[in-house]
């Protein structure tokens, strides 16, 4: 399933306000953009900031990561889908069923409700985690090998494509081919990204430039920070336009 928006900016902020004045700040790029929302956003302002970000004429990667039993979640696609968001996510390690049901629904509200069938993707791993991290869950292994198995399954499933940090993009793409979609976050400037963890990316210790992410074969990558809190949000966000790009 092809994908328009190489970039999603993350409306990590507070308020509904906030987002609309991040949104004002991004408008008239070069190239289509997409938003994303995740539980911040969601939590503060519900199915409002969905609304909010397509009147605006962005559209959204509705990023709840989903994870209940299959029934559950299948209810909260249809949900989505009948919102009008882009794409969606839900965790690989929910296991197939639930993935299974997610995609199913998808495709069956997109049909009920006459709108376009949302991208669907897995979390793998999330960025924050590392060996030692899985390791306290109780995942034996390294972390390449995990994000593999549940992308894999996220396949078999019927799901789209995945997230995954940008150390696991050149794996994926050698395992899965060229349509599996892949969707990258961990993403930060070059003087943050050098050395891992540090700087802005103190939360998150699997990271890459923009560049580095787009050349590894991600299809799409997902910036927070580097954009949200720049003086300049709209020049940021050009910016990593014009470094994808190149």
């Amino acid at each position: 399933m092809p994908m328009r928006e190489r970039l999603w900016v993350a409306l990590d902020v507070e308020t509904l306000k906030d987002a609309e004045g991040l949104l004002e700040r991004l408008a008239g790029l070069p190239e289509r953009i997409g938003a994303k929302i995740g539980s911040q956003l969601f939590t503060a302002a519900g199915p409002a900031a969905v609304e909010t970000v397509l009147k605006r004429g962005f559209s959204v990667f509705l990023d709840l990561k989903f994870h209940d039993i299959p029934n559950t979640v299948a209810g909260a696609v249809r949900e989505a889908t009948r919102a009008g968001v882009t794409m969606l996510n839900v965790h690989a390690a929910g296991g197939t069923a639930m993935m299974r049901a997610a995609a199913e629904a998808a495709t069956k509200a997109a049909t009920d409700f006459g709108v376009a069938r949302p991208i669907c993707i897995g979390v793998t791993v999330l960025t924050s985690l590392d060996r030692k991290g899985l390791a306290e869950i109780g995942v034996t292994g390294n972390v390449e090998a995990h994000v593999l198995r549940l992308a894999d399954l996220a396949r078999e499933a019927g799901l789209d494509g995945c997230v995954a940090s940008p150390q696991e993009i050149g794996l994926l793409r050698r395992a899965l081919g060229p349509k599996w979609l892949i969707v990258t976050p961990g993403i930060r400037m070059e003087a943050a990204a050098v050395g891992g963890a540090g700087g802005l990316g103190e939360d998150q210790v699997r990271i890459a430039t923009p560049s580095a992410a787009i050349r590894a074969g991600a299809d799409a990558i997902v910036v927070g920070r580097p954009i949200t809190a720049a003086p300049d949000p709209h020049a940021a966000a050009a910016a990593i336009l014009r470094e994808i790009a190149r």
